[in-house]
């Protein structure tokens, strides 16, 4: 899979990294390298360390440690190597250490050259944006399926190749996922995936983008053929501090576009306030695509938009033609969706009713609106910010029956951007009749300072529209038993999760199971009211 590469030859390959003493290498320099690591626990002899200094953690302090284990070469930032040999660090005269400006960088240049650069030889389709990006790739894939292509996919489902398979949905089982941990895997990772994708032979690999793989640089070495623009709103800003910086993380996809090695596409939301920032991202010779609910002036829109429980129904406009839509996914973001993977479908020259027909068979995607009871109507999806709230509410209202009310289940995690919960609190109070605050993934924090956060947004406190239980077992159980013929319930913030992070341990936990469980339960002791 990967290159049999000498040490001098890998690094000769990596334009990051400055060599501090030349004579070691000189020595070194016939060593195969067998890994790439920012993990000191995972150094072995033929390993290069790259010590990452991270927001919470500095990989610096674990050289000692990488060498003693045997690391052929250490990457490392020199101001903060110098600070580390003050205080004591001895290295071998005889060990190649390197300095790198940002040690992120040169990970995944390292790791690119170390696989043979996989992702300057597969057509890779990127996409970012604060919510939308499971759903979106899954669409560009049936597209790419129904090409007869073979394609890869990464994201926070995980990984998965094309499979010799008549199906022809996105929905598979969640054994056809490799986990990988993150939306969009760490440099080593990353690599090696798309080095096995080159392998088995795939063509395309549609990839979620994360902004903190952007901004850590684990995409190094990725040329995308597409990137994708889904929306922008606030998230991750226990990271990135402000939405600029957010923002300016994504606009490094379409920023490093190449369009000096053939035709390289942007496909932007222009209903998005940040749009004209991303597509003056683009290199000059960037084709630019860009989509709408209904500005006309964006290359793909749509006409006579018609909601339903069970999809939506409109027409869409675009540069090489009209045509009818059917979708199976409900609500304006699967629309919004939907527009994101015809652009993208435009963009790869597919033909439009090709592109149409592919999304129009796909039924879901496991935790994005997802309808797992009847009665009641129960949806669980994965929003977790306040847009995303908001997105799946007015969704469901739009197809909640008249005298039916809308009741959301709804937490949000612990050690993660605490400034949205209020915010939170606010959208669900605003659009939901009822809600039942709840925990999602507390992580270390106090599962009930992280509710004191969310209730802090809430302006008018009605013991009959709100009820508060820190076990979202329970919580979901009431909502159930609360609801009314014709009420909608809707559990948000997990989706597709089958775990729960609690401070000193992650337990299985599902959702769906939660409320299929509780549902059959209640029928079972209750077959009347049922």
């Amino acid at each position: 899979m990967s290159q049999a590469l000498p040490l001098s030859s890998l690094v000769a390959a990596c334009k990051t990294l400055s060599l501090q003493n030349p004579q070691a290498l000189a020595t070194a320099g016939n060593t195969a390298i067998s890994a790439i690591t920012s993990d000191s626990r995972a150094v072995k002899p033929g390993s290069i360390f790259v010590a990452l200094l991270g927001s919470n953690t500095d990989g610096h302090q674990y050289l000692e440690k990488a060498i003693k284990q045997g690391a052929a070469a250490i990457v490392v930032i020199k101001d903060r190597l110098e600070q580390f040999k003050r205080a004591g660090l001895n290295l071998p005269e005889t060990l190649p250490v390197f300095y790198a400006e940002n040690t992120y960088k040169s990970l995944g240049e390292l790791c690119s050259a170390f696989y043979g650069k996989p992702g300057e030889q597969l057509k890779l389709v990127g996409v970012t944006g604060t919510n939308g990006k499971t759903t979106v790739t899954h669409l560009i894939e049936t597209i790419l399926k129904h090409q007869k292509k073979s394609v890869g996919l990464i994201g926070t489902l995980g990984t998965k190749t094309s499979r010799k398979t008549s199906s022809k949905t996105s929905d598979e089982s969640a054994s056809a996922y490799e986990n990988t941990g993150h939306t969009t895997p760490m440099a080593p990772e990353l690599q090696e995936i798309l080095a096995t994708m080159r392998d088995a032979n795939q063509e395309y690999v549609v990839m979620e983008v994360s902004s903190h793989a952007l901004e850590q640089h684990r995409v190094f070495g990725c040329d995308f053929h597409v990137a994708v623009l889904t929306n922008l709103t606030q998230d991750h800003l226990d990271y990135h501090k402000t939405m600029a910086h957010y923002r300016d993380a994504k606009a490094m996809l379409f920023k490093n576009l190449q369009p000096e090695n053939g035709k390289r596409s942007a496909v932007i939301n222009l209903d998005s306030d940040e749009a004209e920032v991303f597509i003056d991202a683009c290199p000059e010779n960037v084709f630019r695509y860009t989509y709408s609910l209904n500005n006309t002036q964006a290359a793909v829109y749509v006409k006579d938009i018609q909601y339903s429980i069970t999809g939506a129904t409109f027409t869409v406009m675009t540069p090489v033609g009209e045509s009818p839509v059917k979708l199976q996914l409900a609500g304006q973001f699967s629309v919004y969706n939907a527009l994101a993977a015809l652009a993208s479908g435009i963009a790869l020259e597919i033909p439009l009713k090709d592109c149409v027909k592919a999304i129009e068979e796909v039924p879901g995607v496991r935790g994005r609106f997802e309808v797992v009871s009847e009665k009641p109507f129960v949806i669980v999806d994965y929003a977790h910010t306040p847009d995303g709230l908001e997105n799946i509410l007015n969704a469901a209202r739009q197809v909640t029956p008249t005298g039916g009310r809308l009741i959301c289940v709804f937490g949000c995690g612990g050690d993660r951007d605490a400034t949205k919960r209020p915010k939170m609190g606010r959208a669900v109070e605003r659009l939901a009749d009822m809600m039942l605050v709840t925990s999602d993934n507390p992580r270390s924090e106090d599962p009930q300072q992280i509710i004191t956060d969310i209730i802090s947004g809430i302006q008018r406190f009605d013991a009959k529209r709100m009820l508060v239980n820190a076990d979202r077992e329970q919580a979901i159980h009431q909502a159930i038993d609360l609801a009314n013929p014709n009420d909608i319930i809707v559990v948000a913030g997990k989706g597709h999760e089958d775990y729960q992070i609690l401070a000193d341990r992650t337990i299985h936990f599902d959702d769906r199971e939660v409320v299929q469980n509780y549902v059959k339960l209640k029928s079972s002791t209750n077959p009347v009211s049922a």
